[in-house]
C-alpha cells in the first residue's frame, strides 16, 4: 500500500468519534489518559518495559524544546551513534515526526510500519466496550516506539507533545535523562493559566533517580520544578550559561541562529554530557568537569569543556522553520515558529539583528513583508503587536494550507478545522493588524491604492493611511497564493502569479487586486519574515 493511502488513513484518526467521547469522560481524571496509552501500547504488541531499551532523552518545555532536541540528537550522532528522534508538529510531511540519524523515515518505511501497527490495533478494537483506535498523536507516538525498536537505534530523543505529566509520551518509565527548556504561557486550556501550573505539568516527566536539567526560569515556576523533583526523588540541576562552557576554549558555533538558541544549546550539552556519562561512553574521558555547586534554588550542573564532537554537533545542527534564513536571488526569507509572547520577542530580536548584520542592497530600496498565521486559542493580537517594531511595508495573512485543495496531498489534510474557520481567523488577524496601524497613524483620510490585474486575488485589502509608516495588509486563502504574490516572480520556486479560479475575492479588493505591484517589481530586494509554524498542522490534531 502506498504512502499517500497510509497518511489518508492516519488522518481519519484526527476526528475519531469514539476518542472524542473518551476524552470527555477522562477530562476529570487525566491519569486515565496515561493508562489508556499503556493499553494501546499493549494492544500494539509492546509493554512499557520494552521502552527501556531505547535509552531515551525525554524533553519538555514551552519554548525551545524542539531546538534542544535537535541539538542533542545531532551531538550524539556526531559520536557515531544511531539516533531516533520523535518530534511534532511536522512542517510538510508527517514522516518528518519520526527520524533516524536525523532524516525523516522514508515513505516506504513509514508505510510499512503504519499498516503493521494500524492492523494490530484495528483487529483488537471493540467499539461496544469503547476499546477504540488511538488518536492521531497517540498513534504516531506508538509508531515511533515501534520504529525505533525495530530499527535498533542506540538512543531515542523524545519531544513531549503538550505539557508533560499527562502527555502520551510520558508512559516512558526509565529515560536516561530528562530536560525542561524555557517555560512560558501556552495551551492554557489544557495546562493552566499561570506559569506555576504549567511548570507543574512540565515537571511531570521527572522520574525517580533519573537526572534532569533545566535552564534559568522565573523564581515561582522554578520553585515548582524544584518541589516536583523533590517529591519524585529526581535529581534536578540548573544549567550554567553557555559562556561558562566556552571559558578556556574557542567560542561555540551554533547551527541555529538567535541569541535564545544559546540557552537551548546549553541544555542540550548538559543532556548529552549526562547521557554519555550514564552510558560509559569511551570518549567521556575528554570531558573536564567541575563539581556541581548550589545556585539559588537548585544545584548548578557541572561546567565542562565540550569535546570536538560536541562542538561539531552544535555547529551542524539543522532545524527547519526555526530562526531559518533562506536566500534566493534578491529575496531573503526569514522563517520562525514563534507562537508565544516571549518566543515572539526572541524572534523579533533575532530578525532585527539579522537585518543589522546583512549586506545592504547595492541599488534600489528594500521592502519588508510579513507573512503571518497563528492557530488555536493563542492571543494573535498580542503577537502582532510585538512585530510592529520590525516596520513591515506589507502584512500578508493566510492559513496553514499549501493549496486551496488538499485532496491530492494527504500530508496537507487537517480535519480538525474547516476552511471557513481558518479564513475567518486570518481575517481577524488582519483586523488586529489594521487596528494596531490605526493606533500609530496620524489623523487623516485613508488613501486608495491602485489595483492592477494579473495575480492571485486577496480576500481583503487594507490600504496605507497617509503621512505615517504603515502597512498594507492582505489575506490569501493558501500559502502558495501568498508566496506567489510576495515573490512577484523573483523566486525561482514561485512562478509569476496567475489568477486562480478557486480564490474568492472580497468586494473591497476588486478583481485581481495587487497592492503597488509596480513598486514591488521595481525594487531590487525583498525581505520576508514568516512567523508561527510553517506547517499544515500547527495545532496538533487529536
Amino acid at each position: 500500500m502506498e504512502y499517500q493511502e497510509a497518511v489518508r488513513t492516519l488522518n481519519t484518526l484526527q476526528t475519531n468519534a469514539n476518542y472524542l467521547e473518551q476524552v470527555k469522560r477522562q477530562r476529570g481524571d487525566p491519569q486515565t489518559q496515561l493508562e489508556a496509552m499503556k493499553l494501546y501500547l499493549a494492544r500494539s504488541g509492546l509493554q512499557v518495559e520494552d521502552l527501556d531499551q531505547l535509552n531515551i532523552i525525554h524533553i519538555t518545555g514551552t519554548k525551545g524544546k524542539g531546538s534542544t532536541c535537535a541539538f542533542a540528537e545531532r551531538i550524539l550522532r556526531s559520536y557515531g551513534l544511531k539516533t531516533g528522534f520523535f518530534s511534532s508538529p511536522h512542517l510538510v510531511q508527517v514522516r518528518e515526526r519520526i527520524r533516524i540519524n536525523g532524516q525523516p523515515i522514508s515513505p516506504e518505511l513509514f508505510t510499512k510500519y503504519f499498516w503493521r501497527l494500524y492492523h494490530r490495533l484495528d483487529e483488537t478494537k471493540d467499539d461496544s466496550s469503547c476499546v477504540s483506535m488511538p488518536s492521531y498523536f497517540r498513534f504516531l507516538t506508538l509508531m515511533a516506539f515501534h520504529v525505533f525498536l525495530q530499527e535498533k537505534v542506540d538512543l531515542a530523543v523524545m519531544e513531549v507533545g503538550i505539557g508533560g505529566a499527562y502527555d502520551c509520551t510520558n508512559i516512558i518509565r526509565k529515560p536516561v535523562v530528562c530536560g525542561v527548556s524555557s517555560l512560558g504561557i501556552d495551551h492554557t486550556g489544557l495546562l493552566g493559566d499561570t506559569m506555576e501550573k504549567i511548570a507543574w505539568q512540565k515537571g511531570g516527566i521527572f522520574k525517580c533517580g533519573v537526572p534532569a536539567f533545566t535552564v534559568p526560569q522565573p523564581d515561582a515556576p522554578l520553585a515548582v520544578l524544584r518541589d516536583r523533583a523533590q517529591e519524585i526523588s529526581c535529581p534536578l540541576y540548573l544549567c550554567p550559561p553557555l559562556e561558562a562552557l566556552e571559558e578556556g576554549g574557542p567560542p561555540l558555533t551554533l547551527g541555529l541562529e538567535g541569541e535564545h538558541q544559546r540557552s537551548n544549546a546549553a541544555l542540550a550539552l548538559q543532556l548529552t554530557h549526562c547521557w554519555l556519562q550514564q552510558k560509559g561512553h569511551q570518549d567521556i574521558g575528554e570531558l573536564k568537569t567541575s563539581r556541581p555547586s548550589l545556585l539559588g534554588q537548585l544545584p548548578l550542573a557541572p561546567v565542562f569543556q565540550p569535546t570536538s564532537r560536541m562542538r561539531h554537533g552544535l555547529r551542524d545542527t539543522e532545524w527547519l522553520g526555526r530562526t531559518q534564513v533562506l536566500r534566493r536571488g534578491p529575496l531573503t526569507w526569514y522563517l520562525d515558529g514563534a507562537h508565544t509572547t516571549s518566543s515572539m520577542q526572541a524572534c523579533v530580536r533575532w530578525f532585527r539583528q539579522a537585518l543589522h548584520r546583512r549586506e545592504r542592497p547595492s541599488s534600489g530600496s528594500e521592502v519588508r513583508v510579513l507573512l503571518f498565521n497563528s492557530t488555536g486559542d493563542r492571543d494573535s493580537a498580542a503577537l502582532l503587536k510585538l512585530l510592529q517594531p520590525c516596520q513591515f511595508d506589507y502584512a500578508v495573512f493566510c492559513p496553514n494550507l499549501t493549496e486551496m485543495s488538499s485532496a491530492d496531498n494527504a500530508d496537507q489534510q487537517n480535519f480538525t478545522v474547516t476552511l471557513d474557520q481558518v479564513l475567518l481567523r486570518c481575517l481577524a488577524h488582519q483586523q488586529h493588524w489594521s487596528h494596531l496601524q490605526e493606533e500609530q497613524a496620524s489623523p487623516g483620510l485613508w488613501s486608495t491604492p491602485s489595483s492592477e490585474p494579473g495575480g492571485p486575488t486577496s480576500l481583503l485589502l487594507a490600504p496605507h493611511p497617509p503621512h505615517t509608516h504603515s502597512t498594507s495588509s492582505l489575506v490569501f486563502s493558501c500559502i502558495t497564493h501568498a508566496l506567489q504574490w510576495i515573490s512577484q516572480g523573483r523566486d525561482p520556486v514561485w512562478q509569476p502569479p496567475s489568477p486562480p479560479r478557486s480564490l474568492l475575492a472580497h468586494p473591497v479588493a476588486g478583481s485581481g487586486a495587487i497592492v503597488r505591484l509596480r513598486q514591488l517589481q521595481a525594487n531590487g530586494q525583498l525581505k520576508m519574515m514568516r512567523t508561527t509554524m510553517w506547517t499544515p498542522r500547527s495545532r496538533r490534531p487529536m
